[in-house]
């Protein structure tokens, strides 16, 4: 009854299509990681969507959807998105937020700004959006949780002033800014209150009914393996656990309740930011797949910068998919591969003279080469195409040949941007 839809990769797969669509059948949709750092692209009969912060079910008016403790919770924003997705003429999602989801508040976003200032040309390629200084609180016990709003008008000023007494000696010292004002961060935080309010929920108690009650619930992360922040390539990953197994932290349920992990995966590679990216191309034919990858190109929901691209890497998703625990593998975005003679798909590394298939730690992917195994391109457009077998012949080899390589069951192709644009297939592991 409950099903997580996750990245094999560095992001940027494809999950909110992918969620969008699986929520048509469920009655929860869960965000149970992350915060506003990263979006997910949905495209349905309402209009094109990036969604940010929402759940990617809030499409539908029998699901509700919530924003789970393992969430970094930008309360405007999140406020702002929500009038934003109804002003374009969505009906109001039922929408819940866990009373232990973390505040994300505007110092944990000037924190990240000047961090990255202070680094320079060292830098993170953060994002700016105070998401590893509010996740840095969480774990120090200096951050807010939503049901601390709620606290008496002392208790929550003795915090106030914990919290400043941290973090102005940084400001004053480290960074060189002006400090915190206990007075209108009181405010600030009334102000979160009110907002917020509306929305609270004792979110654990509320899915293990759920759970009870046999409905149908959806776990959605952010980001995907590769920027986990104990198993991807650390140091250039997000600040919290992109894996499925972290979404019964993040959401409040029992490990043992998460029955299906729906890992999608690229069939091409790209990721936004720094970091170790081993079949990672450059220059013209880099633009060229730019140019017609993704949605209208491969340009970050988020930020719009460009996105690093590469070819398949069967490594890095055999690991990828590895650490999720997939059960099914989605494999998006194969349309626009349709206009190349041959396709490589990186099948090992090399590192200091030896070719190993095992995806390594960070220090050793800076050292790694790609071996690469060319397969023969298709030459057509398949957009439109709704059964396998119907795929060129290449076409449905590039996809076989890539199954065999990550040793997991693709069961789903994705040829479109649209909910429509999906290919059921029989795997054949």
């Amino acid at each position: 009854m409950v099903k997580a839809v996750v990245g094999a990769n560095w992001g940027d797969e494809g999950k909110g299509k992918i969620t969008d669509m699986l929520a048509k059948e469920s009655d929860i949709v869960i965000r149970f990681q992350g915060g506003s750092n990263a979006g997910h692209t949905i495209i349905n009969n309402y209009g094109k969507f990036a969604l940010h912060l929402l759940p990617s079910g809030i499409f539908y008016d029998h699901t509700t959807c919530i924003l789970g403790n393992g969430v970094a919770l930008n309360i405007p924003f999140f406020i702002n998105e929500l009038q934003s997705v109804v002003d374009r003429g969505v009906p109001k999602p039922h929408v819940l937020v866990s009373d232990r989801a973390q505040l994300l508040m505007p110092y944990h976003i000037k924190f990240d700004e000047y961090e990255e200032e202070r680094l320079a040309g060292k830098s993170f390629g953060s994002t700016k959006s105070g998401i590893a200084p509010c996740f840095s609180d969480k774990y120090s016990k200096i951050g807010f949780q939503v049901n601390e709003l709620f606290m008496p008008e002392d208790e929550l000023r003795d915090k106030i002033k914990l919290v400043c007494d941290r973090k102005n000696p940084l400001l004053e010292h480290l960074y060189h800014k002006p400090l915190l004002d206990e007075e209108e961060l009181y405010h600030t935080l009334i102000s979160y209150r009110d907002m917020i309010e509306p929305y609270v929920c004792h979110v654990s108690a509320y899915l293990h009914q759920a759970i009870n009650d046999g409905k149908h619930i959806l776990l959605e992360g952010q980001l995907g393996s590769l920027k986990d922040t104990d198993h991807g390539i650390y140091p250039m990953v997000t600040s919290s656990s992109t894996l499925a197994g972290y979404a019964s932290i993040g959401a409040g349920i029992p490990p043992y309740a998460i029955t299906d992990i729906v890992t999608v995966a690229k069939a091409y590679s790209s990721a936004v930011g720094g970091g170790a990216f081993v079949s990672e191309i450059f220059g013209d034919e880099a633009e060229e797949l730019r140019k017609r990858g993704g949605d209208h190109g491969e340009y970050g929901a988020t930020t719009g910068r460009p996105r690093r691209v590469g070819w398949f890497d069967a490594v890095a998703t055999r690991y990828g998919c590895m650490m999720q625990g997939a059960t099914e593998v989605v494999l998006t975005v194969l349309d626009p591969l349709g206009y190349l003679d041959e396709i490589p798909i990186c099948t090992g590394y090399e590192i200091d003279g030896k070719v190993t298939r095992d995806f390594p730690a960070t220090s050793y992917l800076y050292r790694a080469k790609p071996v690469y195994t060319k397969l023969k391109g298709w030459k057509s457009d398949i957009t439109g195409i709704r059964e396998f077998d119907k795929l060129p012949e290449a076409c449905q080899a590039y996809v076989n040949f890539i199954e065999k390589e990550i040793g997991f069951p693709i069961t789903m192709v994705s040829n479109g941007p649209g909910r429509e644009d999906i290919i059921m297939r029989k795997p054949q592991l």
